[in-house]
């Protein structure tokens, strides 16, 4: 038997005092959850901030009925039952995971607890005989449903045209700073850096393997010096760039793909066939380079075209004089 799972009880063995504590349990956490949410978003998303507050004092709400109810039928001791003893059971992420999520990602979460909490309300009545029990777990599946209509309202009144619009405005620009400014860096330092010892190695030798090693130790080495150059310089409290490792691992990550890109072309045995590949990878990574930058950084398409194609060609054509001569 696998260990952790013989203290789990299934739903179905459930008391109804259970299934209420269990409802108890579960109130308590999503209001703790949304008043984390509310703290996280306060100081660059007041308006997201409100709404979260709202629908943690709802939260509060049915778990003070739920309380109320226990109390009439079973008495002021509430057993100790929670998401994580039950088999099966939907559970939570940890807060501590969703800390950093950006702000859509945070409202979809919201979204998927609302409808996991509806199916454990309408399965929680469905399993209970009392009619007063049956009616609140009913009811409660209702207002879970229609949290969705519930937190529209809180928008509105919480959430205008204007300062959501500003929000996804200053979210947009958070995830430009920390992920694709540095990994953009990146991909360009890593795809036009290894440009010059990768062919130069290639025209010099005409050897596939030696190619490959130069270019894996080059892109992988830049990879790494680039990452923590990134995340040492700045700690982002100032300039507001995010998570010194969010960038640190971009900057890292997409440096090594860009050399990779073209290195591994060289694990083809055939000189002439590689080096076709390696010349149709960096043409396809330069334009890519310039998308990213009109898609995200507003670049016009032709000049951001011009300036990579341009330094690609320049660093590319030095790298084959060189290994030629």
């Amino acid at each position: 038997m696998i260990p952790g799972l013989t203290t789990r009880r299934r739903f179905s063995d459930l008391t109804e005092q259970e299934i209420l504590a269990l409802a108890i349990s579960s109130e308590e956490d999503d209001a703790r959850i949304y008043r984390s949410y509310a703290e996280r978003l306060r100081a660059e998303y007041p308006a997201s901030a409100a709404v979260f507050d709202g629908m943690a004092a709802e939260e509060d709400t049915h778990r003070q009925l739920l309380i109320d109810l226990h109390r009439t039928r079973f008495g002021e001791v509430i057993p100790l039952i929670r998401r994580e003893h039950v088999a099966g059971h939907y559970a939570r992420k940890p807060i501590w995971l969703t800390a950093n999520l950006p702000l859509a990602t945070i409202r979809a979460e919201a979204a998927a607890m609302e409808s996991e909490a509806h199916n454990f309300y309408t399965r929680a009545a469905q399993s209970t005989s009392d009619a007063a029990t049956r009616k609140l777990l009913g009811d409660l599946a209702a207002a879970e449903a229609g949290h969705e209509a519930r937190a529209g309202e809180l928008e509105a009144t919480h959430l205008d045209p204007e300062a959501r619009e500003t929000e996804d405005a200053a979210d947009r620009r958070q995830f430009i700073l920390t992920w694709v400014q540095p990994g953009l860096a990146g991909l360009m330092d890593g795809s036009v850096s290894t440009l010059a010892p990768i062919f130069a190695t290639a025209f010099a030798t005409q050897d596939t393997w030696t190619t490959f090693l130069v270019g894996a130790a080059a892109s992988v080495g830049a990879g790494i010096s680039m990452g923590f150059t990134e995340a040492a310089h700045d700690d982002g409290v100032l300039s507001g760039r995010g998570s010194p490792w969010k960038r640190g691992l971009a900057s890292g990550v997409m440096t090594a793909v860009g050399g990779l890109g073209h290195a591994l072309p060289y694990l083809i045995p055939e000189f002439w066939t590689a080096t076709t590949i390696a010349m149709i990878v960096v043409f396809v990574e330069l334009w890519a380079i310039a998308w990213i930058q009109n898609r995200f950084m507003e670049t016009p398409f032709l000049r951001a075209a011009l300036q990579v194609v341009l330094g690609g060609a320049l660093v590319f054509a030095a790298g084959a004089l060189i290994g030629g001569g």
